[in-house]
């Protein structure tokens, strides 16, 4: 008799596969898996078939430097609309995108679901908690890069308040 969490890893590597994602399994109910994005251009994320559940835990972005009550409450707002995931902050501040399914409810369906939430939810918050946690990073990189007439591309998502709050006119 097969059991379940043998057949839930093997639905979690036929998924990935037909996925085309960078994965890979790192023991035998563990898997490390890359999801690829726009704004937060990778997000390295880990499904762990547990005894009842399939867990999903992936990295969102660093302990904001500054602004952690803002981050936090924007997080905690952005919960109340989420599927199959929620944020969540580590004991050393870091943000994550952490949920669990039933084993029962995985089928490949349910992963293209869960990892596509992952994937829209850690892509679309990303500028918010750069712009939230680290404003003023930001804002000394990209005023040390004008004045030294370096490139500002990989700023341009942050150019409209940078602009505003640096040049008076």
């Amino acid at each position: 008799m097969t059991d379940l969490r043998d057949t839930v890893a093997e639905v979690l590597r036929a998924a990935l596969s037909e996925a085309d994602l960078e994965w890979e399994q790192v023991r035998p109910y563990s898997f490390s898996v890359t999801l690829p994005g726009t704004r937060k251009l990778q997000t390295p994320c880990r499904l762990d078939v547990g005894e009842h559940a399939l867990s999903v835990h992936a990295f969102v972005a660093r302990n904001p430097d500054e602004n952690h009550a803002g981050v936090y409450r924007w997080l905690l707002e952005r919960n109340l609309r989420l599927y199959g995931v929620a944020f969540a902050v580590d004991h050393n501040g870091d943000i994550y995108l952490d949920g669990r399914l039933p084993l029962a409810a995985v089928d490949a369906a349910e992963v293209d679901r869960l990892l596509g939430s992952v994937l829209t939810y850690a892509d679309d918050s990303f500028n918010t908690i750069l712009e939230l946690g680290f404003a003023t990073s930001i804002r000394k990189e990209w005023e040390w890069r004008k004045s030294r007439g370096e490139p500002t591309h990989n700023l341009e998502a942050f150019r409209g308040w940078l602009e505003s709050r640096t040049d008076p006119s």
